[in-house]
């Protein structure tokens, strides 16, 4: 069956686009999304026969996924991770239950492999023979990996000092890398260059449509995993955001289908206190993040000056009723160890930042004893790779 996609449509400025064309930004410079026909898709697609089909990970929502032909799927194997219950977190932070999606044992080893997924699978469909982002590093992973299962030329850049097995991966599976001094939007800036030069296609965060569908199949697995209900909350370590958008929009999707009742979680943001752009904004009231000037943290994966979906972030805390909270490098360190200990899950920085995020919003009262709580491990931990 293909997919149920019906256009894309500008985030800003409502404006409509033929979802089988290539399009990166609208041109009032908002981010493109995809769109579906979830009237005809609630009527057509069984949400339990969906959940048992035999091939597992996140095709198993290919309807509601931007491919047509199927045998175009670029797969590495990626979604389908495990909701992990953690009593013993739940009992020392004082709520209700605390659940670990732990998408760290992806392909490529970080939540970034469903975005690659989805949106190298897009660029096939679309004739793309060569793409090019900037990265933190696990995107530039994993972006690599997909790009050579599907046989495209993938062009990375990300800064010069991202831990050694991102860039060690990326020419391990042939991508085109190139390190430069500075930080992600450094990197931006060259990747940019050789657009202009090479007409590359531009697959940066929020530059292409495609990305944010495959991160959405994170809320498609949670509220399956919890017998297709909510959780009361879900804490998300944000450093472009994306993530965090895609799991919005799947659960407003899985209400519009019918799949799932009640409200959507509240959709809560961690970031390091050394780059906290969408938590000041947060906490101004502002509808944009100011750009951090600085940014210093151990989670590189969080070491994001100007997050490329700051409106979007910022709209889905808001809108859910969640709130945003920053941690120090001392903390994430130790609730790395206290996740680890608790859970027995390997969690890179950003996702141990979850953990330290849970506990301060614990203490000032956000989160209550009550509360189904959420936290997404976005990386693998076995090496030190950002997110």
């Amino acid at each position: 069956m293909a997919s149920f996609v019906s256009r894309l449509v500008c985030s800003r400025c409502g404006a409509s686009f033929d979802p089988r064309g290539v399009h990166h930004l609208c041109d009032c410079g908002g981010a493109l999304l995809v769109d579906y026909d979830l009237d005809t898709a609630g009527r057509t697609l069984d949400r339990d026969a969906v959940g048992a089909r035999a091939r597992g990970g996140m095709w198993r929502f290919r309807e509601l996924l931007p491919v047509e032909d199927p045998a175009s799927i670029v797969s590495l194997g990626e979604g389908g991770t495990p909701l992990v219950d953690s009593p013993r977190l739940a009992a020392s932070l004082g709520l209700g239950k605390v659940l670990v999606k732990d998408d760290g044992r992806n392909p490529t080893g970080s939540f970034k492999a469903r975005g690659a997924a989805s949106g190298v699978t897009a660029a096939v469909e679309r004739g793309v023979r060569e793409v090019a982002l900037p990265t933190a590093g696990n995107a530039g992973v994993a972006w690599a990996a997909y790009g050579a299962a599907a046989g495209l030329r993938v062009h990375v850049a990300m800064p010069a000092d991202a831990p050694r097995a991102n860039a060690d991966s990326v020419r391990l599976v042939g991508g085109d890398l190139t390190l430069v001094d500075g930080l992600i939007s450094d990197a931006a800036r060259w990747i940019e260059a050789g657009i202009a030069e090479h007409g590359w296609y531009d697959a940066g965060t929020l530059r292409e449509p495609y990305r944010i569908e495959g991160k959405k199949t994170l809320g498609f697995e949670i509220a399956e995993d919890l017998g297709w209900r909510f959780p009361d909350a879900v804490v998300y370590p944000a450093g472009g955001g994306v993530g965090l958008i895609g799991m919005w929009r799947a659960f407003a999707q899985l209400r519009e289908l019918g799949w799932v009742g009640g409200e959507p979680p509240r959709m809560i943001v961690v970031q390091s206190t050394g780059c906290a752009p969408i938590v000041r904004a947060f906490e101004r009231g502002e509808e944009v993040a100011e750009r951090w000037e600085g940014a210093r943290t151990i989670a590189q994966g969080l070491r994001v000056p100007s997050p490329p979906g700051d409106r979007l972030v910022l709209r889905a805390i808001r809108e859910t009723g969640g709130t945003a909270v920053a941690v120090d490098d001392a903390d994430i360190g130790a609730a790395r160890t206290a996740l680890g200990a608790a859970t027995g899950i390997l969690a890179s920085p950003e996702g141990a930042a979850t953990l330290a995020g849970a506990r301060a919003l614990a203490e000032r009262g956000d989160l209550g004893r009550g509360d189904r709580v959420v936290l997404v491990n976005t990386g693998s931990g076995l090496v030190q790779t950002p997110d």
